[in-house]
């Protein structure tokens, strides 16, 4: 099967953004090329020597999101769709650079595409003892680590973008033995699953999106952890049965500004509230709402232009 493949060059902070757009032009799939997450991965044990030198030389020096849509659209039709979605982004005007959003489009077949994004996801150590191990790569663990087998397919979270190693990370500093999770916004279900790896005794993976749940689930299933984690369909919000002693949220700077005080009633007494998906020039923005929330901030991350802020009531 032929396929309409479009490139849109843009940045680092942009990917997320351009990935979203394409995939509301119709997009079947999309994949985000940056050298800056194989770069900015924690290399330490050895885990250098897991990337493929190759890999880096292939990168383009931008950041690309490549987006495929069948044939029964017409090229033409599918960039008139994505300009629009894209043109009002460029000049400065989402607070950050978007890069130049140039788009490039080709016809490329099936088998160019559905497993060509895998050669740039490798074994990834996150934190300590996390590991991250794509379903078709092999890893010999070491005593102490915690390995996750990840399949991402459609849903955001392999763990090398910063938003998500930061989440991590701090779900290693926080999870306790018999402690709970709630991942609000789950995508590919990574961070509850890390949070039982950690010694969570359970953990509620929520998101809006089918597909994300439908992702969630298989990873959930792939990693032996259906008795401890539950992979919903829809709304923290709604959900108002639902308590744990770590809520984790790695999304965006305004829904965490929306969710925080609303989720207050999720959180069990002493429990921490993980947010990230923060651009630095929202932090203050995040902050105030916490602040306001009644929750203080307890332990604050880094990472490129992201924060991942944890907090407490």
């Amino acid at each position: 099967m032929e396929w309409t493949k479009l490139c849109v060059h843009t940045t680092t902070m942009g990917a997320d953004i351009v990935s979203n757009a394409l995939l509301e032009a119709g997009a079947e799939g999309t994949q985000i090329l940056d050298r800056y997450d194989v770069l900015s991965s924690d290399r330490r044990d050895g885990m250098w020597d897991m990337i493929d030198e190759k890999v880096l030389t292939d990168l383009p020096e931008d950041v690309v999101v490549e987006a495929y849509y069948s044939l029964d659209r017409h090229p033409a039709e599918i960039r008139a769709s994505l300009s629009e979605q894209l043109s009002p982004m460029k000049n400065g005007s989402m607070g950050f650079d978007m890069g130049s959003l140039r788009i490039e489009s080709e016809q490329v077949q099936d088998e160019d595409w559905a497993e060509n994004w895998k050669k740039y996801y490798k074994p990834t150590r996150i934190g300590k003892t996390l590991v991250i191990r794509p379903s078709w790569e092999n890893y010999t663990p070491g005593p102490d680590d915690r390995v996750i087998e990840m399949d991402p397919g459609m849903a955001f979270g392999t763990g090398t973008h910063e938003t998500t190693s930061m989440c991590m990370e701090q779900l290693e500093h926080y999870v306790r033995p018999g402690c709970t999770c709630i991942d609000v916004g789950c995508g590919s279900g990574i961070l509850a699953l890390a949070a039982v790896k950690l010694g969570a005794s359970g953990a509620l993976a929520i998101d809006l999106d089918q597909d994300a749940v439908r992702v969630a689930a298989e990873n959930v299933e792939r990693n032996h952890l259906s008795d401890k984690i539950r992979v919903v369909h829809g709304d923290l919000l709604e959900r108002s049965e639902e308590t744990a002693d770590v809520i984790v949220a790695n999304i965006i700077a305004d829904v965490i500004c929306f969710l925080c005080a609303p989720a207050k009633k999720h959180l069990n007494p002493g429990g921490v509230f993980i947010c990230s998906g923060i651009i630095r020039e929202r932090e203050a923005d995040v902050c105030h709402a916490l602040e306001a929330a009644g929750y203080h901030i307890d332990r604050r991350m880094e990472k490129g232009e992201w924060v991942c802020l944890a907090a407490r009531l």
